[in-house]
């Protein structure tokens, strides 16, 4: 199917109903036997690296359980260099650089703004100018998130919204498809100033679950926006939060805090831990 039939099928297709629907046949309870042949299934679809993963199949009750699995202690050391900023996920870069007046490359010829990503201008202008980078988690990886720097979590925000993939074809086509497709930004502070981790909701993404708080999106809630009274401490590599389906974290800090190491570009393969930049 080229990009435009692909396009024109997700317009019709009831994406959110359908993310719903595949969320509960995720955490269904199945005989053994039925949800062991679906993770296997996937796994060797998605080329899953089972070595990596905490437990074998069978510890596994549910496909969401398999699919936010944790990895097995000690895998992903992260780096614990004082300037060191590391990448929150297993992924691969979309995009990266330093937003122009607020605005951040989605894809050639497509940009999008701060603003609307985090959708409050006031929470948004302290980002603007700042690095920022598009990370894509396929559906072979590791899909907890963790936080790239030590520190503090001062709120969160979770936007409602659609659930497009997040697929080459949509970000090349769809505009502004982080601003539209729901989110949960999770707001820290750092050793190198104020960070925002958006967490990007996709079709089949069903939910998003926070891990320091009672935060789980697509229940049928409403928009919600916090902020702690007293901050959340958080080490750097500590886990803010997990996709049940995979999709797209991005980062934003303030700017002339962060520069990205010249290796990170886009395409680039990018682990939990792993330096990605450095504090300036």
């Amino acid at each position: 199917m080229n990009e435009q039939h692909f396009m024109k099928l997700m317009h019709l297709l009831p994406k959110s109903a359908l993310s719903a629907a595949v969320g509960v046949a995720t955490r269904l309870p199945a005989p053994a036997p039925v949800h062991r042949a679906a993770m296997k299934a996937f796994a060797k679809a998605y080329n899953v690296d089972m070595e990596e993963a905490e437990h074998s199949f069978e510890r596994y009750s549910t496909f969401a359980e398999f699919f936010t699995r944790g990895l097995k202690p000690g895998l992903r050391p992260v780096d614990s260099g004082e300037k060191v900023v590391v990448s929150p996920v297993d992924a691969r870069v979309s995009q990266v650089g330093y937003s122009d007046h607020g605005r951040c490359l989605q894809a050639k010829g497509i940009e999008y703004t701060v603003d609307e990503l985090l959708g409050d201008a006031a929470a948004a202008a302290p980002f603007h100018g700042g690095a920022w980078t598009t990370l894509y988690l396929s559906p072979r990886d590791y899909h907890r998130i963790h936080a790239p720097l030590g520190g503090t979590i001062t709120g969160y925000a979770y936007i409602p919204g659609e659930f497009w993939p997040v697929n080459p074809a949509s970000v090349k086509n769809k505009q502004s498809l982080f601003c539209v497709n729901e989110r949960l930004v999770t707001y820290l502070d750092t050793v190198a100033g104020k960070c925002a981790v958006v967490k990007v909701g996709a079709t089949c993404v069903s939910r998003i679950k926070a891990a320091y708080d009672e935060v789980l999106t697509h229940t049928g809630k409403p928009g919600k926006v916090h902020r702690y009274g007293t901050a959340l401490p958080v080490e750097k590599g500590g886990e803010l939060g997990r996709f049940e389906m995979g999709s797209t974290v991005i980062l934003l800090f303030e700017p002339k805090r962060v520069k990205w190491d010249d290796s990170l570009q886009p395409e680039t393969v990018v682990r939990l831990g792993k330096r990605i930049g450095e504090i300036v």
